[in-house]
């Protein structure tokens, strides 16, 4: 497989990058940091051939540039691609009984999970493989943000798989035609690009007047010399409340996203008495078709603006809730053009004794439920229960991130930094949660206030 010429000298950032260097802490923590990272497992059985699989990693290296391009931060920032180099490729013998090998192969990637893995390492890609035997492996991929998202785990592994096939001799298709970020990059700077964003900047400056993301008071107040301790707490919405999710999201034409959100923002109220929440979220960012199938940190920050005054039901919150998402879907551009516009946005990302904390559902283009190629058959491990603690970092602040599984529950997890909120207030917060999201959907004209 070959890729195109590297261009020669350094290339100007991605406006998503720049606004990753707005957290630039340093190479072990922040944006940069080893932790800021990705890693997904995937179950993989049938007969793994290694030397295939090496091979097939080191394809994604030529066709994917991001995982062969280094960041310049500081006062004079670029970035540069360098020739594709070997994918580091450890193999690990995992010992479990047949009936435990599940709980085994979620427990080994959050062990994977834990370990940094430096921003100045290339590429930025690392493949750790457990063997329960020769039929049956865990395979976690693990990439720095900096690089990737998480739609681009999933195009990750849907190529590693077609390459490996095509190796075998035995590609059930062709890899479609991927546009490379740097392309990306070049039409963000270009004059097209600065047409395009002309009325979202508009909407963006009226909707965010005034505003602040609102950050969630911390048990321990920040000290800006100890450095950050991601842990994550994971729980399972079970199957009927998952399903009355999914079926009030449908009768009030709203996604389930818009009801989760909903119940946060609804709890968001309760906790700090806020009638006016700006909650940040995240969308893929691929604004251009041509890009579906490339990898890269598409992913946009966007800031939710939901005013609740007048607002006496859940059902009329969620209806706020709505008409925010719909418009700011409309006018989805990069944060970095935002904050100029609004900067005072920002200010609760400074506060001593708040963090602000995120909220998103997965989103995933091809995920691997069940996929069979040649000989092998791979499943993501979707369904992760088991709370750690450490795990990959954020930037700053918190996460909340929901996956809704084939299963028919959701996966839901509350990432923290461990320096900053104790872990039985976190659990407390995810209970109280599950139980806000009961009451949205169970008693939809139930006051927002509570009580």
């Amino acid at each position: 497989m070959t890729g195109s010429a590297v261009p020669e000298g350094p290339l100007p950032l991605s406006l998503n990058q720049e606004f990753l260097c707005a957290y630039d802490k340093g190479d072990t923590d922040g944006a940069f940091g080893h932790l800021h990272t990705l890693a997904y497992g995937w179950r993989i059985r049938g007969p793994l051939d290694l030397a295939t699989l090496q091979a097939a990693l080191d394809d994604l290296v030529v066709r994917h540039e991001t995982l062969r391009t280094s960041i310049t931060r500081g006062e004079e920032r670029s970035q540069r691609i360098h020739p594709p180099s070997p994918v580091e490729l450890e193999v690990r013998e995992l010992l479990a009984e047949p009936s435990g090998r599940d709980t085994r192969a979620e427990e080994f990637t959050n062990e994977i999970e834990a370990v940094p893995f430096p921003v100045t390492r290339l590429p930025h890609l690392r493949a750790v493989l457990g063997r329960f035997d020769d039929q049956d492996a865990v395979l976690v991929l693990v990439t720095h943000h900096s690089a990737t998202d998480g739609w681009s785990m999933q195009v990750l592994m849907r190529d590693l798989t077609l390459c490996y096939a095509a190796r075998r001799g035995n590609a059930p298709r062709e890899l479609p035609p991927v546009g490379h970020y740097r392309d990306f990059t070049a039409w963000q700077h270009s004059d097209a690009a600065a047409a395009a964003v002309a009325r979202p900047l508009a909407y963006w400056r009226e909707q965010l007047a005034g505003a602040q993301i609102l950050a969630v008071p911390t048990d321990v107040p920040k000290d800006p010399a100890r450095p950050s301790a991601y842990a994550v707490h994971r729980f399972l919405i079970d199957r009927e409340l998952t399903a009355a999710t999914l079926a009030f999201a449908k009768s009030a034409r709203s996604t389930p996203f818009m009801v989760l959100l909903a119940a946060y923002v609804a709890q968001l109220h309760r906790l700090t008495g806020e009638a006016d929440i700006v909650v940040p979220t995240f969308t893929s960012g691929r604004f251009q078709r041509e890009y579906a199938d490339s990898v890269g940190p598409y992913f946009n920050f966007v800031a939710l603006r939901v005013r609740l005054d007048g607002a006496a039901t859940l059902r009329e919150l969620l209806e706020r809730v709505r008409k925010t998402c719909f418009d700011a879907y409309a006018n989805d551009i990069p944060f970095s053009l935002v904050v100029p516009e609004v900067p005072q946005v920002v200010t609760q990302f400074a506060a001593a004794d708040r963090a602000v904390v995120a909220f998103e559902v997965l989103q995933s283009p091809d995920a691997l439920d069940e996929t069979v190629v040649g000989d092998l058959t791979c499943t993501e491990i979707r369904r992760r229960t088991i709370s750690q603690p450490v795990s990959c970092g954020i930037p700053d602040g918190g996460l909340w991130a929901t996956d809704i599984l084939p299963s028919g529950e959701m996966a839901s997890s509350l990432k923290y930094d461990a320096n900053l909120y104790d872990r039985a207030s976190v659990e407390a917060t995810a209970k109280e949660f599950r139980e806000l999201l009961a009451e949205l959907v169970g008693a939809p004209d139930s006051p927002v206030a509570g009580g």
